[in-house]
C-alpha cells in the first residue's frame, strides 16, 4: 500500500476559505504572486509552469493565505490549458470573495519556444 505524504494529505483535505476584511471601508489592493504552479498540458501530458498572479480590490472578504496555497496545489496532478486554468482560478476566487475589483494573471514558462500569458479581469 503506497503511503501518502503529509502535503498531499492536506492538499486533498483543503478547503478554500476567506476572512473577514479589516477596512470593508476603503480601497486597497491585495497583490499575491504563486511562483511554483504547475498543471498538465491536456494534449502531451508534460508539465506546464506559471507564475500566478493574483490582485485584487476586497469588498466583505480576503483570501487566508494557506487555503488558496493548497488550492493552487489542486492543479499539480490536473491536464488543462493555461486559458483553462486561469479562468478557473479567477472563477473560484470571485465567487469566494465577490471583490471589488479582481484580475489573475497565469504567466507561463516557455515551452516549444512559445510563451504564453492568461489575464482575466472584472
Amino acid at each position: 500500500m503506497k503511503k501518502t505524504g503529509y502535503g498531499q494529505s492536506e492538499i486533498s483535505k483543503a478547503k478554500f476559505e476567506k476572512w473577514p476584511n479589516p477596512s470593508p471601508d476603503r480601497d486597497y489592493t491585495i497583490d499575491i504572486e504563486v511562483p511554483e504552479f504547475t498543471c498538465l498540458c491536456p494534449r502531451s501530458g508534460y508539465p506546464d509552469f506559471a507564475t500566478i498572479k493574483i490582485s485584487y480590490v476586497p469588498d466583505k472578504y480576503i483570501v487566508e493565505l494557506k487555503s488558496l496555497k493548497l488550492y493552487i496545489n489542486k492543479f499539480r496532478d490536473r491536464s488543462l490549458s493555461h486559458e483553462s486554468a486561469t479562468n478557473e482560478i479567477f472563477d473560484a476566487l470571485k465567487k469566494l470573495l465577490k471583490p471589488r475589483h479582481l484580475e489573475v494573471i497565469g504567466d507561463f514558462n516557455p515551452r516549444g519556444n512559445v510563451k504564453t500569458v492568461v489575464r482575466v479581469s472584472t
